[in-house]
């Protein structure tokens, strides 16, 4: 090794702190999380909160949601599951993952540097036994983040929950998405109800809240794709995951951003989307799913799009006992957030 840069490296590191950081991008990281040159907040002390942001439940309360920019909120509600039970308990699993950010190396960003950004707690909801009283509070609540400007991130919950998340933010203009997924979730009525997971998006694009010329439906697998004709009549766009296999990530984003253009867009993950090696503790997992890595290539290709919103759903903790899928959940929560921060303009 060379003297003189071992001895230019000792001067600069042997006595440094850890938040002691030089370069100027990592430098502006470091310090919006050291408290001191070697103290930062632990990541495994007092209550968890979504992505460790700071817990607001009385933004949920105020005209403007307190001049956040990004809300994070839960939504615990599985009353509309076609197989196992259990998503209720999504975002207490994701709440508690530690270590999610700051930063984001692919993107280069820290997100809550840039933002206004809290949990807000989990959306009220008047009945733990009604699907349709749910989908009432829901879509009410969501109108109103939508009147005040605000982006919401959500954390399911089953994805019955993006039917009246959709009417909610779409009702001034139908927005596009970009849907990754085992299941195209654009099924019919079943034994008395429409509301399911299996359908909020065909009932999102027949309530006009959903463009389904700017949608994209990505992973998609499994039994279930003779169900799936409304996104085919209707004009989605559906890769399966044999696709995303053949075609590779960046073929799929450049797909994704001709098809989603320059309106607005609400992102959606189903961690079904991924295969139940990575992602077991779900309801309806799909042998032959994605892996995380695509995923993070799909998402980081999205920057620059205008998205409104977006959620992360279907997270069963009772059946993830290394709690892996909880920890993909947070980490694709953060990478939404990392779109927002980066929305052109």
């Amino acid at each position: 090794m060379d003297p003189k840069k071992l001895e230019a490296l000792r001067r600069r590191y042997a006595e440094a702190k850890g938040g002691d950081i030089h370069d100027p991008e990592f430098k502006a990281v470091a310090v919006s999380v050291f408290t001191a040159p070697d103290k930062r907040k632990w990541p495994f002390a007092d209550p968890a909160t979504l992505l460790g942001a700071p817990f607001r439940p009385d933004a949920a309360a105020m005209g403007d949601f307190g001049g956040l920019d990004v809300v994070l909120a839960g939504v615990p509600m599985d009353l509309g599951v076609t197989n196992r039970a259990g998503a209720r308990l999504g975002p207490r699993a994701v709440r508690g993952i530690e270590r999610i950010g700051p930063y984001e190396h692919a993107l280069r960003v820290a997100p809550m540097g840039k933002l206004k950004v809290a949990d807000i707690g989990d959306v009220p909801m008047r009945s733990r036994f009604s699907l349709s009283e749910c989908h009432a509070d829901i879509e009410a609540f969501y109108t109103r983040i939508a009147k005040a400007g605000v982006i919401p991130l959500s954390v399911g919950g089953d994805h019955s929950i993006g039917h009246p998340i959709l009417k909610g933010l779409g009702a001034s203009r139908p927005l596009g998405m970009v849907h990754i997924d085992a299941h195209c979730d654009t099924s019919g009525e079943y034994e008395g109800t429409k509301f399911h997971h299996g359908g909020p998006f065909r009932q999102a694009v027949l309530d006009g809240v959903l463009d389904p010329e700017r949608t994209i439906q990505i992973g998609i697998r499994g039994g279930a794709e003779y169900l799936w004709e409304f996104s085919y009549e209707s004009g989605m766009t559906v890769l399966h995951a044999e696709d995303v296999l053949s075609m590779g990530v960046d073929a799929v984003v450049a797909k994704a951003r001709a098809v989603v253009g320059d309106g607005p867009v609400y992102v959606s993950f189903d961690v079904d989307s991924l295969d139940p090696a990575f992602a077991p503790g779900t309801g309806t997992p799909e042998v032959g799913g994605l892996t995380p890595r695509e995923v993070l290539g799909i998402l980081r290709g999205l920057k620059g799009i205008d998205i409104v919103g977006g959620d992360v759903v279907e997270v069963a903790p009772q059946y993830d006992a290394n709690t892996t899928t909880a920890q993909i959940g947070a980490q694709m929560l953060f990478e939404l957030l990392c779109l927002v921060a980066l929305r052109e303009g």
